[in-house]
């Protein structure tokens, strides 16, 4: 049974004494039970249609000196490996780093998707089909095994064990984005946090229903949302850069304060996407970053044959945030992204 305090909704850690490859196994998490020194747990997080247990791997830090907990999570979406790269890469880094508070990292949250190569949550209801697992936190303990999940997660391991939160990303298979930073600009801690990343670009994120950094600030724990780069392509200098931003949120987190940090060279507050009209082998006519201006030709598509069916032009002046890196295109399907104003 997991042990809740119903008055200060403190969650005890749980042991649900099995072993799996000799790491142990939890059904909850409160890292404020842990010795000060590194731990690896099973997370029990939920059962599939055949009533096996599904588990999450956990790496946790503590450090000597008091701090904030930093929690870190990727493979939300189970096509976004550079994500999941660089939470590992991380884990590596940090086992030979002082640190002062702890660092939760939960690397592969999406397992049914990781396994399937795929963004969505794959369950075996046939009405529920897969799910797009980063709309629909904080979960739901009634709803169906995607929000179930979800709510497990967020219940007994992620919300009782952060004071600020950073998920890793990538864009989806078969586009690209830069090294690119995702926060909510009126939160000081966030935009802090993202500048300390020395991204690409950063875009002022207000944010959206379900998304998992949206509902961090929610619940008063400053996020930001990392992109690192192409989803399903090993990007090694990108996840560099990503673990050196983290583990500069790391080392400054009681100074989170974004007036003295240097902005990034990208800092704006609007995406506009160019998509597809029709279905066709599209070619971007353009580079990651590169600046257009209005009018300029950013894609051709073609039938086939190979016969020119398409040219799509920038709707207004911009920056290159993603394009496709699969010249298949369905009519509808993401070309070319800017980041603008």
């Amino acid at each position: 049974m997991i042990n809740i305090n119903i008055n200060t909704n403190i969650i005890t850690t749980q042991l649900t004494g099995d072993i799996i490859n000799n790491i142990a196994v939890i059904s909850a998490l409160n890292v404020d039970d842990l010795a000060i020194g590194q731990h690896q747990f099973w997370f029990n997080v939920a059962t599939n249609a055949l009533n096996q247990d599904q588990h999450l791997p956990i790496w946790i830090f503590k450090g000597q000196q008091a701090g904030k907990k930093v929690m870190i999570t990727a493979g939300i979406h189970g096509d976004e490996l550079n994500g999941i790269l660089t939470a590992q890469q991380l884990a590596r880094q940090l086992q030979h780093t002082d640190i002062c508070g702890s660092v939760i990292i939960v690397p592969a949250i999406n397992l049914s998707g990781i396994v399937h190569h795929h963004r969505d949550f794959h369950g075996a209801d046939q009405d529920l089909s897969t799910v797009n697992l980063n709309r629909y936190f904080p979960g739901n303990n009634q709803g169906n095994a995607a929000e179930r999940y979800l709510a497990q997660l967020w219940q007994h391991l992620l919300l009782p064990n952060a004071d600020i939160a950073i998920d890793l990303h990538t864009q989806t298979t078969g586009t690209c984005y830069p090294l690119y930073v995702f926060a909510d600009f009126r939160i000081e801690s966030a935009l802090a946090m993202a500048r300390l990343m020395i991204p690409d670009a950063i875009l002022n994120d207000p944010g959206d229903h379900g998304v998992l950094e949206t509902v961090w600030n929610q619940h008063g724990v400053s996020a930001i949302t990392v992109e690192v780069g192409s989803g399903k392509i090993t990007q090694p200098t990108l996840i560099n850069r990503a673990v050196m931003g983290v583990m500069q949120i790391i080392k400054n987190q009681h100074q989170l304060t974004a007036a003295t940090i240097p902005p990034c060279t990208i800092e704006a507050n609007n995406v506009t996407s160019i998509q597809a009209d029709v279905g066709g082998i599209t070619l971007a006519n353009v580079e990651m970053l590169a600046t257009v201006s209005k009018g300029d030709i950013i894609a051709t598509q073609y039938d086939l044959f190979g016969n020119e069916i398409k040219r799509y032009t920038a709707p207004r002046d911009g920056i290159v945030l993603s394009h496709n890196t699969d010249a298949l295109r369905d009519a509808g399907a993401l070309i070319v992204r800017l980041i603008h104003d």
